[in-house]
């Protein structure tokens, strides 16, 4: 523990000499720097209804910033930049965040709601590295086929409407019409389809793929790229793009379809046959955080059942507390869990890094290729 850090957790309380963390959290610094995807963070300013930040800063002394980050790899970038105190990372963020040292382990005894999180979460792998915990479980769910509901009467059955030309039920072509994910990772979007037309590449998880399965991932990418009018990262440029640039199928977040489904616009979304990809978010702390009092206070707030709940209900997505399913602390109940997937959990293929040594067949393609490969796709090579 260096200097810095040691200071910072110092500030908490007095350390414990046996675990080397501190006894119990301490006074509020006065302010929480949270990197955060779009809808994670809300203080009602998008619905009044929804507001989870303002009774936090009262209560605790700690005025909320976030930073929106549109990407796993921005969010990466922007810890590797500093100033930051937490991050809500997805499953392709938090290992390279861990194996790069910009976050640090928690004490999940310095978070009393610990105890209420989903038991499938407790030591995911993607936040739980030789049994230490480097976050708080957030939130999870399927990365879902958004469709306008005018052109497809009823839900599209597989994600080949997105990948391969075809002419849809308003006689017209998806060319130009569809979209993509502005991300490496939608190369495990490409293998996930993949693992299903072609069992005979024998890819048994999209984010471990030997050289002739990635390449058969890339080319149809690549035929993709021919039908893509625009690549998405900004949630709120897609929905812009559904209402008013002919937008009428893509992989999406539950977060646009409710919110598109709120203006009463002609949107729904399905899991085609092929299943899914997802991500299954944590927040974790900055290894050089200033604000760690603040920081710990947060974590054990966004495990509160109402919170959970709300934000269930605000994003379409599932709570790491189960109780939010049904206790009735907020908007959520069980026929909306059930509805958003939290039955579903083994049937998503979770965000990872990809690396070169993986479990399923040794030796895989790493992420710093599907990163630049990636690139070259979206340009045209």
């Amino acid at each position: 523990m260096n200097r810095k850090i040691l200071y910072g957790v110092m500030a908490l309380s007095l350390l414990s000499s046996s675990s080397g963390f501190a006894a119990s959290v301490g006074e509020s610094e006065g302010q929480v720097n949270i990197v955060a995807w779009p809808g994670y963070i809300e203080r009602g300013e998008t619905d009044s209804a929804f507001d989870w930040v303002t009774k936090f800063e009262t209560a605790s002394g700690c005025k909320v910033n976030v930073k929106t980050a549109n990407t796993s790899d921005e969010m990466v970038a922007l810890m590797n930049e500093g100033g930051f105190d937490l991050v809500t990372a997805s499953g392709d963020a938090s290992l390279r965040l861990i194996a790069g040292k910009r976050v640090q382990e928690i004490d999940t005894g310095l978070i009393p709601s610990w105890a209420t999180v989903d038991d499938r979460l407790k030591a995911a792998p993607w936040h739980t590295v030789e049994g230490k915990h480097y976050g708080t479980p957030y939130m999870w769910g399927p990365n879902v086929l958004m469709y306008n509901s005018k052109v497809f009467e009823a839900a599209p059955e597989s994600w080949s409407i997105v990948f391969e030309e075809t002419t849809l039920p308003d006689g017209k072509s998806n060319s130009g019409r569809v979209q993509a994910y502005d991300g490496p990772i939608h190369i495990a979007d490409a293998a996930n389809y993949l693992m299903f037309h072609k069992p005979e590449l024998g890819i048994k998880s999209p984010y471990e793929l030997n050289q002739e399965q990635y390449d058969a991932a890339l080319n149809l990418l690549r035929d993709q790229r021919k039908l893509v009018g625009r690549y998405w990262h900004d949630a709120f440029i897609q929905m812009d793009d559904f209402k008013n640039e002919g937008v009428v199928a893509s992989g999406s977040w539950p977060f646009q379809v409710n919110i598109l489904a709120s203006e009463g616009q002609p949107v729904a979304s399905v899991i085609p046959k092929e299943g899914a990809t997802g991500w299954a978010d944590t927040t974790m702390m900055h290894s050089e955080a200033a604000n760690p009092n603040c920081a710990y206070k947060w974590m054990e707030h966004t495990l509160s059942s109402n919170l959970q709940s709300d934000l269930a209900v605000w994003f379409g997505a599932n709570p790491s507390v189960p109780a939010a399913c049904t206790n009735g602390s907020g908007m959520l109940t069980k026929e909306g869990c059930s509805t958003n997937g939290f039955d579903d959990f083994d049937k998503i293929k979770f965000w990872q890094t990809p690396v070169s040594k993986c479990d399923s067949q040794g030796e895989c393609v790493p992420y710093y290729r599907w990163v630049s490969d990636y690139i070259g796709v979206i340009g045209g090579r």
